[in-house]
């Protein structure tokens, strides 16, 4: 497993750059080993796609790590750290995942995250912890308090997301 850490995350969430095995057929990428030192034991795995335009969350979970990979297509994930015991409490990036090159993304519990598709993307995604609806917490996206930089104006949201309360309210039910 090799990290890349050249751009700045809340602690706990780590880019991982998986190496690909390239010949005439095509390639072949491993995307998780237990033996890897990310510390996660995923229980369920989740295909998701997705078509352009669409944002997915934001969205925070209190109990379990999220450990994705884009299998085709790119799509922006938006980060901002939640815990408020953490060295990087309220810190807020967005970064670009990538089909190619390969590369997954740990996402610590009480990191709120988002994930924005300019255009068709499928990914991959494991969890810690079954879905479990009490441990589904969300913001709306566009709160300015999140600090997210995104760079889209009117996404394609679920019902769900579209009625998601403010980032104040979301604090409130993380007390």
């Amino acid at each position: 497993m090799n990290a890349s850490m050249s751009i700045p995350v809340p602690q706990y969430v780590e880019i991982v750059s998986l190496d690909s095995h390239r010949d005439t057929r095509g390639s072949l990428s491993e995307i998780f080993r237990d033996e890897w030192p990310t510390g996660i034991r995923p229980v369920q795995w989740n295909l998701v796609h997705s078509e352009a335009g669409v944002l997915r969350g934001v969205h925070v979970h209190q109990r379990h790590f999220d450990y994705l990979t884009v299998v085709a297509g790119r799509m922006t994930v938006g980060l901002c750290d939640l815990r408020r015991t953490s060295p990087t409490y309220r810190s807020a990036t967005a970064i670009e995942l990538t089909a190619n090159p390969a590369q997954a993304l740990l996402i610590a519990p009480g990191v709120a995250h988002g994930f924005h598709c300019a255009e068709p993307v499928i990914h991959l995604y494991g969890v810690t912890h079954y879905w479990d609806p009490e441990d589904e917490l969300g913001c709306r996206w566009s709160d300015p308090e999140l600090g997210i930089p995104w760079s889209i104006q009117n996404p394609v949201l679920s019902a769900r997301d579209a009625g998601l309360p403010s980032l104040a309210r979301l604090v409130e039910q993380l007390a």
